[in-house]
């Protein structure tokens, strides 16, 4: 039996369009529905014309499973993505002020918090974004040489660095 291989969802940030298709794509696969407000994928539009992806990076060390005072997170064995166990969940939003990038949110109707879980292996918004040839998100092997904590960071910080690559230093002003 082979060894299944670690994954994550890379993004490029620069190359999103904000079309939206992968809150879309993860709304009707956990939901049942459209519904983006309850997506486990978010889309940030905090300066007119730079979309941000915000999504689980499911860092190394998985900071917001260690704040989590009820056992509700948990490390997923097959595709070590978090996992929510929403009946023991209290909504406390400690694991949200653990994460480095203030990925988690509570549900909008329910009393959970919400956080991506690489749908089984088989990311829907990545195939939404490459079906759309975007490639702004795409599924790649992980390599614990590298720092995944890089792209755990909020959608302002996030911003601001877009701005200062694609308008240089003025970029700020429009922050």
């Amino acid at each position: 039996m082979s060894k299944r291989k670690r994954i994550w969802i890379a993004r490029d940030y620069a190359k999103c369009s904000g079309c939206r298709r992968c809150e879309i794509a993860c709304s009707l696969v956990h939901e049942g529905k459209i519904w983006p407000e309850a997506s486990r994928i978010r889309i940030f539009m905090l300066v007119p014309g730079l979309e941000i992806p915000h999504l689980c990076v499911q860092c190394h060390d998985y900071p917001c499973v260690d704040a989590c005072p009820v056992n509700a997170l948990s490390v997923n064995e097959k595709t070590e993505a978090v996992t929510v166990d929403k009946e023991k969940c209290t909504a406390c939003g400690l694991c949200i002020d653990a994460c480095p990038g203030r990925v988690p949110f509570i549900h909008p109707r329910e009393n959970y918090v919400v956080i991506c879980d690489l749908c089984e292996g088989n990311p829907k918004c990545v195939e939404e974004c490459s079906r759309g040839r975007w490639h702004a998100l795409q599924l790649m092997e992980r390599d614990d040489s590298y720092s995944f904590r890089l792209y755990a960071r909020t959608p302002e910080e996030i911003t601001k660095e877009l701005a200062v690559k694609i308008y240089g230093e003025k970029g700020l002003e429009v922050l």
